[in-house]
């Protein structure tokens, strides 16, 4: 039927991942020519090879991999997600080999793409070279107290040992393409520092950049620790009952229709349909929502779910590798690719500023003593110092570090958001358009008023109308048929149904055509003025009224209202706090859309069809950014053409596809905890940037000047590095 418009529920179900093809540049946090990263385009043809990487420890680690596996011949595309530690290749021929070779050579490891994580090596293993170095240090400074040769020639064997794993990580770098990483910097400042006789901060660079490195390490993984907690949530094996017997398989074996075994405690292993007659289920890790969710049979639930209370039966409805949980990672993944537009500068800048400073430190090395008689060993020395100043780490994993924990704390808010150019614009909000039902009410409208007309009484009506809706998908026309099965009516058999585009809805019953349709679109004559002033009252309090003909003769009319969502007062509430105004877009009749603004205080634009929202939306958009927020089919164009469009988690395929982000635990109050949440990490990466660029202009002075040396500037980048991520990591406490 046509009126109004709102459309059937699916489960969840987001857009694949894609991947970058290989002739774009990578980045990676200390390089000149590998920051640019544009949106991904393209999918190419091929086969699809996928790896788990080891001994990444930030998201410069994942473009240094993904460099290294784009020299690979044969490979097409290629793309590495640093949240979920995943390596994907497309390429026209089996290229593992050669991906896991390249790999290795860059330093780092690759496991099956289903295999267990890597154990975490204990601490003193993880730890033990960073203390052997300052063991080494502790007694190279010892000796020079003393000794002063004895001590130089501690100091530089110290240095050696340091440089040994840098170096050759380096050298790996280098042959994966990745030319002037942090490595190479920091082996040439400490090679450099050897040869002008600083072999005490030769030895003190390295070991502040490896303190640093495990700071950084230990900063990023508390950053993803969120996605890996998800990873985690999917039991590796499940209980199948199969011709009454039950078998335990591995999870990736599960299939659509079979039916599993859950115990109380236990996880979902995927997506299922309760078979049992209720349950209640724990789904806080998926949606954020606190309070178990009562399932009754028939109901679907989430992979990763927790049976709270007693074991369950359920059918198993998701393929391997497509449950909630996989469909959340993948999108975790593609976020990774959707960079914000500051992000893209500060990349695009760093490539201009590493080649830059490079040339300015080998100018103050060398223009002081050729053109000025100034001692080389002083302006050598102040020529590496520079060179560690700097190095742009700090200012290029400032504004990903705050956008990935920005991003961490939305998803464990039940709020996903598909990368940082969705969170950045979704700061800049000025303006909210809401569809209605789905979205502002609950989606469910149950039939209120029957009014029968024509010596027709309200059973026959009834009866008549749910024939002719039976087996419609629409929330109207399954409230008419649950209303005639709730009164335990005979349902005649419709014969001939077909929907009337912009009409209604007919069929032939009893031998009489039935047409249901939209007030107006009753044909001239065909209602009374007592008729119309009738449905007009029924639409003033918020119905929704269709009219029931039979033979071309109105017998009656049906009213229907859909309810407010619990907290759609607190979500707008929330908004107006925040100088957010809102309007509500619907395909509903004016009056029923008016009652429902009312109560909400906000403004309505009613009647509309598709292409009525986008004109809308594209007006909005004109005055200030708009969020489109909708869950049907018919939203999916509006959020489109909005700044950002947001769809509710119980929305169709194509709304949650089509929208930069989304509600997955289905409350609107999440808008403004997005909104707040999207400022604060604004907020941040503008402190970050100044924390970096600032500490990098005063040691740049104090170095020049004399003031500070290699030791206080390797402080300075390392410093600035931890200094940001830190401040990035406040992002995941808060309360948004």
């Amino acid at each position: 039927m046509s009126v109004p418009s709102a459309e059937s529920k699916k489960t969840p179900q987001f857009a694949a991942v894609k991947l970058r093809p290989v002739e774009e540049k990578p980045a990676s946090c200390c390089t000149t020519g590998e920051c640019q990263q544009p949106e991904p385009e393209l999918n190419a043809s091929g086969e699809r090879y996928s790896w788990r990487v080891a001994g990444m420890d930030c998201a410069a680690c994942a473009r240094k991999v993904e460099n290294a596996v784009r020299q690979v011949n044969g490979v097409s595309q290629v793309q590495v997600a640093f949240a979920t530690e995943k390596l994907t290749v497309i390429a026209q021929d089996d290229v593992r080999k050669r991906v896991e070779q390249a790999v290795e050579q860059a330093g780092y490891q690759l496991r099956g793409e289903n295999s267990a994580p890597a154990p975490a090596p204990s601490p003193l293993r993880e730890n033990l070279a960073l203390m052997v170095l300052i063991v080494m240090m502790a007694l190279s400074w010892g000796l020079e107290q003393f000794n002063h040769p004895l001590g130089q020639a501690a100091f530089i064997v110290t240095t050696l040992v340091g440089l040994w794993s840098i170096a050759r990580q380096a050298l790996r770098l280098i042959k994966s393409g990745s030319w002037f990483a942090i490595e190479t910097l920091m082996s040439v400042a400490a090679i450099g520092a050897l040869f002008i006789g600083a072999t005490a901060e030769a030895a003190m660079v390295l070991v502040l950049f490896l303190i640093g490195e495990r700071l950084e390490g230990w900063a990023a993984s508390r950053a993803r620790r969120g996605v890996s907690a998800l990873m985690a949530l999917k039991p590796d094996s499940a209980i199948r009952l199969r011709d009454g017997e039950r078998q335990r398989v591995a999870a990736s074996d599960l299939q659509p229709g079979d039916v599993i075994e859950v115990p109380a405690g236990g996880r979902l292993p995927s997506d299922g349909r309760l078979i049992s007659p209720f349950a209640s289920f724990d789904e806080s890790a998926l949606t954020g929502e606190s309070v178990p969710v009562e399932r009754t049979q028939g109901e679907s639930v989430p992979a990763g779910a927790t049976s709270v209370d007693r074991l369950v039966t359920l059918e198993v409805v998701s393929k391997s590798g497509e449950s909630a949980i996989d469909r959340i990672l993948k999108l975790i993944e593609e976020a990774e690719e959707r960079r914000a537009p500051i992000e893209r500068f500060i990349d695009r800048f760093s490539r201009i500023y590493t080649p830059a400073i490079m040339v300015v430190a080998l100018l103050v090395a060398i223009i002081p003593p050729l053109l000025f008689a100034q001692p080389w060993l002083v302006w050598i020395y102040k020529g590496l110092a520079l060179l560690l100043i700097g190095c742009p780490c700090a200012l290029v994993i400032s504004t990903p570090a705050a956008i990935t924990s920005g991003l961490a704390a939305a998803a464990r808010h039940g709020a996903l958001i598909k990368g940082g150019a969705a969170l950045e614009q979704l700061g800049s909000i000025r303006q909210v358009a809401f569809d209605k039902t789905g979205t502002l009410t609950v989606g469910k409208p149950q039939v209120t008023t029957i009014t029968p007309l024509s010596g027709t009484d309200e059973s026959e009506l009834l009866a008549l109308s749910a024939a002719v809706e039976q087996g419609s998908t629409h929330p109207l026309a399954q409230a008419i048929v649950l209303e005639a099965q709730r009164r335990k009516l005979l349902i005649p058999q419709a014969h001939g149904q077909r929907a009337l585009a912009g009409r209604g809805i007919e069929a032939t019953v009893n031998g009489q055509q039935i047409l249901i349709s939209a007030p107006d679109k009753l044909g001239q004559g065909a209602g009374d003025e007592s008729l119309l002033a009738q449905i007009a009252q029924q639409e003033s309090r918020g119905q929704t009224v269709v009219v029931v003909q039979r033979a071309g003769d109105v017998i009656g009319t049906i009213g229907l209202q859909d309810t407010l969502r619990d907290d759609a007062k607190e979500a707008v509430a929330g908004l107006h706090a925040l100088g957010i105004q809102g309007v509500i877009l619907t395909g509903d009749n004016p009056r029923a859309a008016a009652a429902i603004a009312a109560e909400l205080g906000l403004a309505f634009r009613a009647g509309l069809l598709p292409e009525d929202k986008v004109s809308a939306v594209r007006a909005l958009n004109q005055q200030a950014a708009l969020a489109m927020v909708g869950d049907g089919i018919n939203d999916a164009p509006a959020m489109k053409a909005a700044t950002i469009g947001i769809a509710m988690g119980s929305g169709t395929d194509v709304a949650l596809e089509t929208a930069d982000a989304a509600l997955t635990h289905n409350r609107l109050t999440g808008l403004g905890q997005m909104i707040r949440l999207a400022r604060a990490t604004h907020r941040n990466i503008r402190q970050n940037i100044a924390m970096a660029l600032g500490l990098k202009a005063i040691f740049l002075v104090t170095t020049l000047v004399g003031v500070t040396g290699l030791w206080l500037a390797v402080m300075a980048d390392t410093g600035a590095t931890v200094l940001v991520t830190a401040n990035a990591l406040r992002l995941l406490r808060s309360k948004a």
